[in-house]
């Protein structure tokens, strides 16, 4: 049943992840689980921390002890076939559907989040009007009612940044200044964007930093935008960290040795030549001072 390797973690964390939430859901203690496949409850433990892979045919027990949806199973099943690969890549509708948020999952688990990003404010800073302009623009398509249900999905996450348990994660983000320089319709959504940014700032997890317009080639040049996750330590070791980049027609999720190594070396190059805490708070202040006099 258990399939050992060293493959990627990300789709057994995946996997592990959306396993417990289903059991929880259905009401299943975790004895039980392990009963209905003849294993240990720690087997059972293991397998939803990610720890370990498990065959399709288990998978797909637990679905049924579940009452896990024909969608979910398949995204499941798909999940617990991806765990020897030597690296992870998920075009939306391939191994995981747009709708099932993989990322979301990890993110909910990391102790400490590090996102830089070039062009735009990161979900985890953006207010509803930023958010909801940006969806307009990528999906025209979508009625008032349609933004405004996904504006709500994303806005959720945010309640990641103040949980009372378990503690929250150590958020630290890095935008250029280039984003404060964009100006979404209408007029008013990037002075709200600048104001829910300071407001961030105050917050004891949360460190917003940004690199200048003036700063030259860097090592993240040519990455892009990019999100780094740590995780807590289980029983005295802690999964590999994860690299996530998003684009518009999947994720890149990396956790090798060299991945994590470059993607480091280029989150410190980069927060070498940014701006320190207190400056960047002061460039948010004049950029917000700035929008309110031209608003006037």
């Amino acid at each position: 049943m258990v399939v050992p390797g060293s493959g990627s973690t990300v789709p057994r964390r995946t996997l592990g992840i959306g396993l417990r939430a289903a059991r929880e859901k259905a009401g299943v203690k975790l004895k039980d689980a392990a009963t209905l496949l003849g294993v240990s409850e720690q087997t059972i433990w293991r397998i939803e921390q990610g720890t370990t892979s498990t065959r399709p045919p288990y998978v797909q027990a637990l679905c049924d002890a579940y009452g896990v949806s024909d969608g979910m199973r398949e995204v499941f099943v798909g999940l617990s076939r991806e765990t020897r690969s030597r690296g992870w890549w998920h075009a939306y509708g391939d191994v995981l559907p747009s709708w099932f948020e993989a990322y979301v999952g990890l993110e909910q688990a990391a102790q400490r989040i590090r996102i830089f990003d070039p062009a735009m404010v990161p979900g985890l800073l953006q207010c509803r009007e930023y958010t909801g302009a940006f969806i307009r623009v990528e999906r025209p398509d979508l009625s008032d009612d349609e933004v405004d249900k996904r504006v709500e999905l994303k806005q959720s996450r945010q309640q990641l940044l103040t949980r009372s348990f378990p503690t929250p994660p150590s958020v630290e983000v890095i935008i250029s200044e280039a984003v404060l320089m964009v100006e979404p319709k209408p007029e008013i959504t990037m002075r709200k964007q600048v104001w829910h940014l300071l407001k961030a700032t105050e917050l004891p997890n949360v460190s917003i930093r940004v690199l200048g317009r003036k700063v030259g080639p860097h090592r993240a040049s040519l990455t892009g935008a990019f999100t780094l996750l740590d995780f807590p330590e289980h029983n005295g070791s802690a999964p590999p960290p994860t690299v996530y980049s998003e684009n518009l027609t999947g994720a890149l999720y990396l956790d090798k040795v060299p991945e994590i190594r470059a993607y480091s070396e280029a989150w410190d190059a980069i927060a070498d030549a940014a701006l320190s805490k207190p400056d960047a708070i002061d460039m948010l202040k004049l950029y917000l001072r700035e929008l309110n006099d031209r608003e006037r």
